[in-house]
């Protein structure tokens, strides 16, 4: 918590903070729109997932290569007015009387490319302002208001859309990219300059952030199994609303408060990873708590009606727990272990393949709820979850203590 004592990380904590509220709220109330107001089925509903992750295959790439060029700071504070110009188009629409589903559609994909530019920045931003040994902290801090938006999020959505209508709901969602804007624009301290490397192209410098994470194990096997695991996460993530409304028959109230539960789980593990990572070393901790995610997802497709949402809420909880727990360590250790000159095109080239299997996910769970049913869906995707964890367990991790370290490496090829 000393960190929070840093005026500058402060107000970036801040903006991050409430935009993760926002975009909280938007996780529930953006399928119920599409469910209650435009009565959209289980494969449209999907469709707003595979659009809103569909950028990192479009973009992903030459988008790293850009951010690597520039300062990081003007990139956020872009992406923020975009993405609040853009979320509140959705209920000025509505209250004319003119929205859609292909108006969501659009909305969803150009947020997703501000999310693409805006994450890469994000990324570079907290080295170019940070020593190494707080990265672990700064992202403990970050993960953890991410996991306290989840849990007063999707309460907060699902309250709003019982008492005012869905739309409502992404009001919020608009003002929050407004409150990030201004804690951004009011940090006072200068990026630092990281070492530059002569520019070549973008086809070339891409090609050199491609070919640094193809030699490396480490980042590969993260990559390979977020790239397995997004698939069925999004998966069963995008029908997860339609499931418990539709399949389960839960009120839009009661969907938010399940949905907050993840945050729980979240919270915790954001707390307690700097201690386990010192008491018991971060590739321990790592390699157990990817395994554990999958395995706690089989809790989900269990759901039932009264005393059965509970599997859903320790479920959620315990998926997000380790989830966090993972996202932590491993960011953290890319931002330690990546030079700084080709942080944003090694994450993109990770991203890349990580985030590309997302939009593939969210329309194979659509596909599968629309032919079997969500249940089915369900199962199928946490089944495929629960074993790409042993992409990490049988991994280049396994019987290490510790992560290696960055300044192991020569040369930047």
């Amino acid at each position: 918590m000393s960190l929070l004592r840093d005026h500058d990380f402060a107000k970036l904590w801040g903006g991050l903070t409430v935009s993760r509220l926002g975009s909280a709220v938007a996780t529930v109330v953006t399928p119920l729109i599409a469910v209650q107001e435009l009565d959209a089925d289980a494969l449209t509903v999907s469709l707003l997932t595979a659009a809103a992750w569909l950028p990192w295959l479009l973009i992903g790439l030459p988008a790293g290569a850009w951010v690597d060029r520039v300062p990081k700071r003007p990139v956020l504070l872009a992406c923020d007015a975009a993405g609040a110009l853009l979320v509140a188009s959705i209920p000025l629409t509505a209250w004319l009387g003119h929205l859609t589903v292909i108006h969501l559609l659009v909305v969803a994909l150009l947020t997703g490319v501000a999310e693409v530019f805006s994450e890469i920045a994000y990324t570079g931003y907290l080295p170019a302002m940070f020593d190494a040994d707080r990265l672990i902290q700064a992202n403990a801090l970050a993960n953890g208001s991410d996991s306290a938006a989840r849990i007063a999020g999707p309460a907060l959505g699902g309250a709003l859309a019982a008492a005012a209508g869905a739309v409502t709901g992404l009001i919020i969602d608009a003002a929050s990219f407004a409150v990030s804007f201004a804690g951004l624009l009011a940090i006072r301290r200068p990026e630092r300059t990281v070492a530059r490397v002569p520019r070549q192209g973008i086809a070339r410098e891409i090609r050199a952030g491609m070919g640094w994470l193809a030699r490396d194990r480490y980042l590969r096997s993260i990559m390979v199994h977020g790239a397995v695991s997004n698939l069925a996460l999004n998966g069963y993530g995008a029908i997860t609303v339609v499931f418990l409304v539709r399949e389960v028959g839960v009120s839009t109230g009661t969907v938010g408060l399940l949905l907050s539960a993840s945050g729980l789980g979240g919270v915790a593990a954001a707390s307690a990873v700097p201690f386990l990572v010192r008491r018991l070393g971060a590739a321990r901790v790592l390699v157990t708590v990817k395994a554990a995610a999958g395995c706690a997802s089989l809790l989900l497709p269990f759901t039932g009606p009264g005393a059965g949402l509970i599997v859903f809420a320790a479920g959620s909880a315990l998926v997000a727990a380790f989830i966090v727990a993972g996202n932590v360590i491993t960011g953290g250790f890319r931002q330690a272990y990546v030079p700084s000159e080709l942080l944003g095109r090694v994450l993109t080239a990770m991203q890349f393949v990580n985030y590309g299997t997302i939009p593939v996910g969210a329309v194979l769970g659509g596909v599968l709820a629309t032919a079997y049913g969500s249940r089915v869906s369900m199962v199928v995707m946490t089944v495929t979850y629960a074993l790409a964890g042993l992409i990490i367990v049988l991994g280049p991790f396994r019987g290490r203590r510790d992560l290696p370290s960055g300044k192991a490496l020569s040369t930047v090829r």
